[in-house]
């Protein structure tokens, strides 16, 4: 497997800690203050990274839903407007940039359109992160490309042969192109039978050379857990200050404490996991003498 080397110095990749992401995505809904108490909570809870999400409003709303009406906090307004007022602009990505370095946690964004890497750019991000929705869009990904940064795509909603040529994509522009892959289920909040987490392994199979991850939006911690136990090298997962906030993504998302929870349950995990090289630990020889009938000369004394 070819780790990737993040700007910030972080590695990911077989043999490394977990990158664990915590996705802000929108659910900062629209709010500067909300985005960085995010941020605060995402470094609070040791998470390597907060991510969020960046479009171009009137490219990524199709015409014919622009004028929809739709009920907000603001008030009932039109679909376009409301997906303007939920965008952050270069004065708010320049506050959070600034303080995302000041509590030392690597940020970056998913961008949905050609115009949003341009933006994106400005902030030299550690790394691209493709949405599942995005996955078979040729002109984005290359865009990306051409950036030459980190980009980790994941692949809900995605046929094998779907994942298989936008890798092929990948590799035909460069073939030591730094990319990772996480495995998604499209399903918010996803049910646990849907989850489907032998695909790690699977994808894995399909290409070695890649760090594969996990890009979860279930309820509850354990089965993210367990995507690191079965080989994921990072995991996403989205995350609120409340799960009852008003909007899309909350209820699919980890609160603070839950954050913090998961990621002290992944170190846990890959902390036990060990060498895989049996030995007798000094906790256990005083067991031995106390309960096993012969012992080893070694140990007799």
């Amino acid at each position: 497997m070819k780790n990737v080397t993040l700007s910030s110095g972080k590695v990911i990749g077989k043999g490394q800690p977990c990158y664990i992401i915590a996705e802000i995505g929108i659910n900062h809904n629209g709010s500067l203050d909300i985005a960085k108490q995010l941020v605060d909570e995402g470094a609070n809870a040791k998470a390597d990274a907060v991510k969020f999400q960046k479009r171009t409003p009137e490219l990524c709303v199709p015409l014919d839903q622009w004028e929809i009406q739709r009920d907000t906090p603001w008030g009932r307004m039109s679909y376009i407007d409301y997906k303007r007022k939920t965008e952050f602009g270069n004065l708010e990505y320049s506050a959070i940039d600034q303080h995302a370095k000041q509590r030392g946690i690597d940020w970056f964004a998913s961008p949905w359109d050609v115009d949003s890497v341009d933006f994106l750019e400005y902030f030299s991000p550690v790394l691209y992160k493709l949405a599942s929705a995005s996955l078979t869009d040729l002109e984005l990904i290359e865009k990306i490309l051409q950036t030459g940064r980190p980009l980790m795509i994941s692949t809900g909603m995605s046929t094998v042969k779907e994942i298989t040529e936008t890798v092929a994509f990948i590799k035909n522009f460069d073939e030591n192109y730094p990319l990772m892959i996480a495995h998604s289920t499209s399903a918010y909040p996803c049910k646990p039978e849907e989850l489907n987490l032998s695909m790690i392994r699977t994808l894995g199979e399909m290409f070695p050379d890649t760090p594969i991850g996990y890009s979860g939006h279930e309820t509850g911690l354990a089965t993210t857990v367990a995507a690191v136990a079965l080989g994921a090298t990072f995991v996403e997962r989205h995350f609120t200050l409340d799960r009852a906030m008003w909007g899309s993504d909350h209820a699919a998302s980890v609160e603070p404490q839950g954050l913090a929870r998961l990621v002290k349950d992944i170190r846990d995990v890959e902390i036990a996991a060990g060498d895989g090289i049996k030995k007798v630990y000094e906790a256990e020889i005083s067991q031995m003498k106390k309960l096993r009938k012969h012992i080893s000369a070694e140990y007799s004394v």
